[in-house]
């Protein structure tokens, strides 16, 4: 018992001197000194171990030697104090300091730990630290509790973001890679070996916002500093928050950042470093660097890249040179990112590996809800009145929206209040989350509450256009927000270094709230007379490409602010009168939108059969799906059928359909004015099987697979385009044309296309180039053309691969009164189904005005049958280059009847 107690004495002693000679430096100093020994403390290379200012700015000798020893020890503060004094220009004191160090208690312990030693402390302090997270209520949860899992595919997967990886079984096609859920093989999958043997050392997680990325990458560091991830492979992990370390002023070295993440200051940083193979870095929220002002980021010839991790540069620079590899090129890279990866960033990443995160699976839905309320009876109450809520069902894959249904039905509950008036879009949802919140003040405070909305409004609307997500205790003084009640519900405080002391810094609980807050500025007036200026508005609407897709959500939600029933709302609410103005602008914007849109055909995308089929996506040519997804947002079709005007003409290419895609674009088409065209080019179709079959609608009583419907069979394939087709039947859809060009058609999706063709009210043109048909997928097709109330006038088939089959679009010849145009350009036609073709054309049930068979191998035999035809049918018009030219017909036509 004798030796720890002489070494508990020796460190008693050891302490009271390091006291005594911090005590008298900082006596030593005038007040002005003083003062910069603040500043210049605060921003100590020690990282997150810096005491914060709130402690310091009022300090003086006595209460900074209590904040130094009780942060940092004894012995260590007089290390950090003597580098804050020579920062200070206070040199002679920190000279006195060091030596009288050194007299009485010698050079001390090493400065740095070695890299072995400190592995196993820093998962620790990883453990620790990240064991918790905040919910947006501020209330801290484990989150092992709080994490459910999410479905993460492969970039090349076409599988369906709704449904569970075992059920994407299409039989057409190569079996797609997989959606996973999110457990430990997954997230080690992220980095595994492809077929070549290598692993990537760049992993991008994309998805719309709230969708759980920023909560994905934090499970992944808690799981590695739990030893689940990564084992062997990575020693050192540090997640980086993109729009915080942008957003800060101060330029600040890799070595800085990767200090503030370790507990002790001893930490072996440069040992650290010179093992880059051997670090993860994980990149929250990538996409923050195309902000403005941000062009260093993106490869900037103005600012060599950043090579030294030890050169203090500006946060984009330095985030810019991570993601380009010109700093630490073996350092392994998680980035998160917003939907797709942005073209401006993905060009400055080298060989990235993209993973989409697409949210809950129905599964983890349910797990969710039971999560939330720890009451089971509850949480099954909830849950089943919200998944009998098709549509409210479909947007909680998004874990915020999960989260905010939630709250609201659990408002709903503690109140008494009828769950039905929950609603179907994502800005419906966010609304009511938002009234049922304030709906809680009491009646004497709700008008300064309304007041202080306006004001959190603008702010918001000030941020996302600027591009800025943190906010100056300034700018809430300047809206005078500060102590406010809203503050309270909707900003989250923290503290940020600066220049010269620490500075406090606000943000929205969520940046989707203040894209939200954004949009809902352009409504909350102050009075009826107070008209929205139309360059505010303007200002959204009609950004540059860049700023356009920055604006991607805060545009949908002002259109779904725009409905009869939002704005009524808004007024009955906020108390005020929303400007009519705002939606006019926004109706005059979509009808322009059309103006430049529609491409002539061939002039663009997939020009012919030399096009290779698999492209990568085009941002501006996919514009108009975007504008499909504000107007789904109103839920208006009164509004939505005004809008399509402007756009005549809708063509998508080479996106990959997800099922919501497909929701939006059926609910715009079921609405769409008389004549619409609608042009699906390269654009990836996938089917999936359904447990239980399902009609496409219940008016459609004669399905064309009536004899497959046997009760022992017990799956069916089911197309993504089902709810188009749905949409189509709709005795208000206008839509007019309909192209598929290599869009690699299943029999599932010609199935549905089939029915939809019999009661389509407005369709009279369907256009099917290069889809690789089967012959079963076109013989269900011409039955659905050959029903008698079909409006189909024109028929493109352009498919070289297929011959035989093409004797069912012959026989629709003499079926369908409606066709009067046929195109098979490009098609193989044998010899003998050039007889029967010529032998149709004749038959008197045949109506066909127009029949093109340019780019066609024909023999000398066939020209001289489809010569006849012409002669016997002069109104008939065939159109081949053989047939230019006209010697003697033969004098009789072999019949195939």
């Amino acid at each position: 018992m004798e030796e720890p107690t002489a070494s508990s004495s020796r460190a008693e002693h050891r302490a009271a001197v390091a006291r005594d000679l911090l005590l008298a430096a900082l006596e030593d100093l005038s007040q002005e000194q003083l003062k910069r020994f603040r500043h210049k403390l605060r921003h100590a290379s020690e990282g997150s171990r810096s005491i914060p200012w709130s402690r310091l700015e009022r300090a003086d000798a006595l209460d900074l030697l209590e904040r130094l020893v009780e942060f940092y020890g004894p012995e260590p503060a007089l290390e950090v104090a003597r580098k804050a004094l020579k920062r200070s220009d206070v040199r002679d004191v920190a000279t006195r300091l060091k030596e009288q160090r050194l007299q009485r208690l010698g050079p001390g312990p090493g400065a740095e730990l070695s890299v072995s030693e400190y592995k196993r402390t820093y998962r620790a302090h990883v453990l620790l630290l990240h064991a918790k997270v905040k919910e947006r209520n501020a209330r801290s949860v484990k989150i092992t509790k709080r994490f459910t899992k999410l479905l993460i595919a492969p970039e090349s997967t076409e599988a369906d973001a709704y449904t569970e990886a075992h059920e994407l079984l299409p039989p057409e096609e190569p079996v797609p890679r997989r959606a996973r859920r999110s457990n430990t093989d997954t997230f080690n999958r992220l980095f595994g070996r492809d077929d070549e043997g290598e692993r990537p050392l760049t992993v991008v997680l994309q998805g719309p916002a709230g969708i759980g990325k920023t909560m994905a990458a934090k499970k992944i560091l808690y799981d590695w500093a739990a030893g689940k991830l990564y084992h062997g492979q990575v020693d050192f992990a540090f997640f980086l928050c993109c729009h915080e370390l942008l957003e800060q002023a101060c330029a600040r070295s890799l070595g800085d950042l990767v200090l503030e993440q370790c507990r002790d200051r001893r930490a072996p940083v440069r040992q650290i470093l010179a093992q880059p193979e051997r670090l993860l870095f994980i990149l929250d929220g990538a996409d923050e660097l195309l902000a403005a002002g941000s062009a260093e980021a993106a490869g900037s010839t103005e600012a060599a890249p950043c090579t030294d991790p030890f050169e203090a540069v500006s946060g984009a620079r330095l985030l810019g040179a991570l993601l380009s590899k010109a700093l630490l090129p073996p350092a392994r890279l998680l980035v998160t990112t917003r939907a797709a990866l942005p073209a401006q960033l993905q060009g400055h990443l080298r060989s990235p590996q993209c993973a989409e995160v697409r949210g809950f699976s129905d599964k983890d839905k349910k797990k969710y809800f039971y999560k939330f309320f720890p009451d089971e009876r509850t949480a099954e109450r909830t849950y089943r009145f919200v998944k009998e809520n098709e549509t409210l069902f479909a947007l909680c894959f998004v874990p915020f929206v999960s989260w905010i249904v939630c709250s609201v039905l659990r408002q709903q509950l503690e109140r008494g209040q009828d769950l039905s008036r929950t609603s179907k879009t994502t800005t419906s949802v966010y609304l009511l989350f938002l009234i049922s919140l304030l709906s809680s003040a009491p009646p004497a405070k709700e008008a300064g509450l309304q007041g202080e909305l306006r004001k959190l409004c603008r702010l918001a609307r000030e941020g996302v256009l600027g591009r800025r997500a943190q906010f100056t205790e300034q700018d809430l003084a300047r809206q005078e927000l500060r102590g406010s009640k809203v503050q309270g519900l909707f900003l989250s405080q923290k503290e940020m270094p600066g220049l010269l002391e620490a500075e406090v810094a606000y943000q929205f609980t969520d940046h989707s709230f203040q894209e939200f807050f954004a949009a809902l500025s352009y409504l909350l007036e102050e009075d009826a007379g107070r008209e929205v200026p139309a360059s505010s508005v303007a200002e959204l609407l009609r950004g540059d490409a860049e700023l356009r897709g920055h604006l991607t959500l805060t545009t949908r939600f002002l259109f779904g602010l725009l409905s009869e029933e939002r704005m009524g709302d808004i007024e009955r609410h906020f108390g005020c009168v929303v400007s009519k103005r705002v939606k006019q602008d926004a109706l005059q914007w979509v009808l322009g939108q059309g103006r430049p849109a529609a491409t002539p055909e061939g002039a663009e995308g997939l020009q012919g059969p030399e096009e290779p089929e698999e492209e990568e996506e085009d941002e501006e040519a996919n514009y108009p799906l975007e504008l499909l997804y504000c107007l789904y947002e109103t839920q208006e079709a009164e509004f939505v059928h005004q809008a399509l005007h402007g756009l005549p003409e809708l063509t998508l290419e080479r996106v990959r359909l997800s099922r919501t895609d497909v929701a939006v674009l059926s609910y715009c088409v079921q609405h769409c004015p008389r004549g619409q065209a609608l042009r699906l080019r390269g654009c990836g179709l996938s089917v999936v099987r359904e447990k239980k079959r399902k009609s496409l609608v219940k008016r459609l009583q004669n399905s064309l697979g009536g004899r497959n419907s046997q009760s022992g069979q017990k799956q069916r394939q089911v197309s993504l385009l089902r709810p188009l087709c749905e949409a189509m039947v709709d005795q208000h859809c206008g839509l007019g044309s309909l192209m598929l060009s290599r869009c690699k058609l299943p029999d599932s999706v010609c199935r549905d296309l089939a029915e939809a063709l019999r009661l389509a009210p407005a369709l009279t043109e369907l256009d099917l180039q290069h889809n690789s048909l089967s012959e079963t997928g076109l013989k269900v097709l011409c039955e659905g053309l050959a029903w008698p109330k079909c409006q189909v006038q024109t028929l493109r088939v352009q498919q070289p691969g297929l011959q035989e089959g093409l004797q069912y679009v012959v026989s629709l010849l003499q079926q369908s009164s409606a066709l009067a145009t046929l195109d098979l350009c490009g098609c193989q036609l044998p010899e003998a189904t050039v007889k029967y073709l010529c032998a149709t054309l004749q038959h008197p049930a045949c109506s066909l005005q127009t029949l093109s068979l340019d780019s066609m191998e024909l023999s000398e035999d066939s020209l001289q049958e489809l010569r006849a035809v012409k002669a016997a049918k002069p109104s008939l018009v065939i159109t081949h280059a053989g047939l230019d030219d006209l010697p003697e017909p033969v004098k009789s036509v072999s019949s195939a009847f």
